[in-house]
């Protein structure tokens, strides 16, 4: 299969002033998709949008509730790292993940949902804000931007891992 031919739009929008949705659907089946989410080794190859720069410095992931992250991306820009962090809430797999994150105050909650049907999984990802300036401010640094870049790396990753 090629994902370029076979690309799937990534659904982006803001349900409330607080939540912003996105929701893509990927060949496959959920308990693949689920290990692309919560394995480094796989989440290093498809998380960071390659248009942006950045690069997975490290990758750390103990994915069980109370368990915790942390990732750490370079940019040839930025003098320091840029680090993500939090704990997993809910870990059911594979079907669901909850997670904090904590890098700011104003760090939203995720929740992930992964729906098989025929083979075919539809991921529908939440991200919960504390307030409306918390993701009005997400959203003005781009930092939301990204999803689709991502979700079409995903899409690439489970092909070389043989989903037809």
């Amino acid at each position: 299969m090629d994902a370029k031919k076979d690309a799937k739009p990534t659904r982006v929008e803001r349900t409330t002033e607080r939540e912003l949705v996105v929701t893509r659907t990927f060949n496959g089946p959920a308990r693949l998709v689920f290990e692309a989410w919560t394995t480094p080794e796989l989440l290093k190859r498809w998380w960071a949008p390659k248009s942006y720069g950045i690069s997975f410095l490290s990758c750390e992931a103990d994915v069980r509730a109370g368990g915790a992250y942390r990732f750490v991306f370079g940019h040839p820009a930025a003098e320091q790292p840029m680090t993500f962090f939090g704990r997993y809430i809910e870990v059911t797999p594979p079907t669901r993940l909850v997670w904090t994150n904590e890098e700011s105050g104003e760090g939203a909650i995720t929740t992930v949902t992964f729906t098989e049907k025929d083979g075919v999984t539809t991921v529908v990802m939440h991200d919960l804000y504390p307030s409306k300036d918390a993701l009005d401010a997400a959203i003005a640094s781009g930092s939301t931007g990204g999803s689709a870049e991502q979700f079409a790396q995903l899409d690439a990753l489970l092909v070389t891992l043989g989903v037809q």
